[in-house]
């Protein structure tokens, strides 16, 4: 893997300029006031390095032409639902307004209608617009309310009005793509039993001028819904899930959807996504996109949305903000005491293995665990004399492996010398940063839909190692954020939010023992790369989540025991496991990984765009 990625310390400073005025320099002074300017520094640098991959040009080479809107018109979808779209209306301003209209007008699917609750009905300009746009068309449905009834109430009144099979919510000032209804429909057309549905979704400059920050979103993903609302626009409701799961709740204004959209998806059975950009979210001086630091009511406000989740669902978790207003951890608690069995394959490497064992002992206030240590064909004195100090310890136990080296075998049979209920894979290179880390893993891997977890990893550098692997980067699977400095929080945060993945190393992995066991264990095959993605994909085809941990950090010197890859066996080795994958796992490989985004690169570990073909030429 070509670690070296563009993750770097350069501001684009011509771009910052041309963004400065009044208000944007105002909104600088409240950042720099809520973060300090340490943290405010870092946020800057990730706001304006350099786009690899600029998403203006990019999106010009993406939205459907013509000729594709032509043909989504003439089509015919075996279902075609009454899509409703219920829009809250309150003192929009007029060309705001007609836009929002305009963007249904234009859709080329056809069975929907617009049902528009204006809650200010003494809006000479906002009645006049909304009068003639329902009378050129029978589709778009007024009710002028008596009053302002707030966001929730005045979104209730227009769910009230909504008769389609399924509901989607726009903003009064919002735009949907052309293709945002054909889209959702093709989508429940080809997925019997899909009951909610979401877009990706970008920002636009209030003249529409620009689109940027596109939000390229992973498939449903609880985790990261409670640690941040990342479903927002376009979500779209069966009616029987809404009907169950009731309107908008005024004492959660300012994360009404988000309150929302938890209540939705519990009730719902199966909730997909649509990996397009098909809503815009208007950004201008009243707007929640782009005036977050001054809405506190609004992020407390989310914060009891989670809360209120966790609840519902007999969950036990301690809600807090994180440094980015918005953005939420869970801390879930232990469960009691179970036994967690730590498993350290080792050679040789005194020095090494020593500081793993010290910083164990120094950072783990969790009572209740043991340490295998599994020895593979050590040949130096100065080890054996190590093995003989820990031998005190009656935590320790000390395995011997006389076999070749193969990780996969190797940590099989430490699991069956474990006495332990919950099983921690970890490399000897390995040092614990965290304190509290063996307690944060167990509360989030006791819980009953999780089959693992695993951490963040960092380099002796202070740049990230390991947040999470994905399937398909770099051919097989690769890890997010690589060289990334370990203080930045990556693309909408990622590399800092409790979520879902596919996999994550068992440099630093815990997992259930029923988990484990279920999914047949490590795959011996994969003696040395990959076994750790292997397993976790196992896990997850027997229904359990993978959880990337960002809370939990370890230091990682990675691989620093088994050398380099230069042998004519060990390269024959890695093809050999390399193809093994290809041919187990072809099915996740095709259709690309539910946690990342077909729009995003295969290339880059940093949540970059994927290259369109025509960029350069429209761009």
């Amino acid at each position: 893997m070509d670690k070296k990625q563009n993750t770097g310390g350069r501001i684009q400073w011509g771009r910052m300029i041309k963004k400065l005025n009044p208000y944007t320099v105002q909104k600088g002074f409240r950042y720099l006031k809520h973060y300090g300017p340490k943290e405010f520094w870092i946020r800057l640098h990730e706001r304006f390095e350099p786009e690899e991959v600029p998403y203006g040009p990019w999106y010009e080479a993406y939205v459907p032409d013509e000729a594709e809107l032509n043909r989504q018109r003439r089509s015919r979808l075996d279902y075609e639902p009454l899509i409703s779209v219920a829009v809250p209306a309150y003192r929009t301003p007029k060309l705001f307004l007609t836009q929002m209209l305009d963007s249904l007008l234009v859709q080329t699917y056809k069975n929907w209608e617009l049902c528009i609750a204006n809650g200010s009905p003494d809006d000479g300009d906002m009645r006049e617009v909304l009068e003639r746009y329902s009378a050129r068309d029978k589709r778009i449905c007024i009710q002028n309310l008596g009053e302002n009834l707030g966001i929730a109430g005045n979104t209730n009144a227009a769910l009230s009005m909504t008769s389609g099979e399924f509901v989607g919510i726009l903003d009064h000032d919002d735009l949907l793509a052309p293709n945002a209804l054909y889209e959702v429909a093709k989508a429940l057309a080809e997925n019997p039993g899909m009951d909610a549905v979401y877009t990706d979704e970008d920002k636009v400059t209030t003249d529409l001028g620009e689109h940027f920050q596109p939000h390229l979103k992973p498939d449903f993903n609880l985790d990261l819904l409670r640690s941040n609302n990342y479903i927002c626009h376009f979500f779209v409701v069966k009616r029987s899930v809404l009907e169950k799961a009731g309107g908008f709740r005024q004492e959660f204004d300012g994360a009404q959807d988000y309150d929302f959209i938890f209540r939705c998806v519990e009730q719902a059975e199966k909730v997909g996504h649509i990996p397009e950009i098909l809503y815009h979210w208007r950004t201008h001086k009243a707007s929640t996109a782009d005036n977050p630091a001054s809405k506190m009511y609004a992020f407390e406000a989310g914060k009891r949305a989670i809360e209120a989740h966790l609840e519902r669902t007999g969950v036990k978790g301690q809600v807090t903000h994180t440094p980015d207003l918005g953005f939420y951890r869970v801390t879930y608690p232990v469960q009691g005491e179970p036994l967690v069995s730590i498993i350290i394959p080792n050679k040789d490497e005194r020095e090494t293995l020593k500081a793993c064992i010290e910083s164990i002992r120094e950072k783990t206030e969790y009572p209740n665990y043991e340490i295998l240590i599994i020895e593979n064909n050590s040949t130096t004195e100065e080890i054996f004399h190590y093995y003989k100090e820990l031998s005190a310890d009656p935590r320790i136990r000390l395995l011997r492996w006389k076999k070749e080296f193969n990780y996969s075998a190797i940590n099989n049979y430490g699991v069956r010398q474990a006495k332990g209920e919950y099983l921690l894979f970890l490399n000897n290179d390995v040092t614990v940063i965290t304190s509290g880390w063996l307690r944060e893993m167990l509360g989030v891997c006791q819980r009953p839909e999780v089959g693992a977890v695993g951490v963040k990893l960092i380099y002796p550098d202070n740049t990230i190692q390991h947040a999470g692997c994905v399937i398909g980067i770099g051919g097989i699977a690769g890890h997010m954020f690589v060289d990334m400095p370990a203080n930045r929080t990556g693309y909408l945060h990622k590399a800092s939010l409790l979520q879902d993945m596919s996999a994550v190393t068992a440099a630093c992995m815990m997992m259930k023992r029923e988990a484990f066991e279920a999914a047949g264990g490590f795959t011996e095959k994969l003696s040395v790369a990959f076994n750790d993605v292997d397993l976790c994909l196992k896990v997850r085809e027997t229904g359990k989540l993978i959880v990337y941990d960002p809370y939990v950090q370890l230091y990682h010197a990675e691989s620093k025991t088994r050398g380099a890859e230069d042998s004519k066996e060990k390269v024959r080795r890695f093809q050999e496991e390399i193809e093994y994958m290809r041919s187990r796992w072809i099915g996740i490989l095709k259709k690309g990984d539910p946690y990342y985004n077909k729009n995003l690169s295969l290339t880059k570990w940093n949540y970059s765009l994927r290259p369109l073909p025509g960029m350069m030429k429209k761009g």
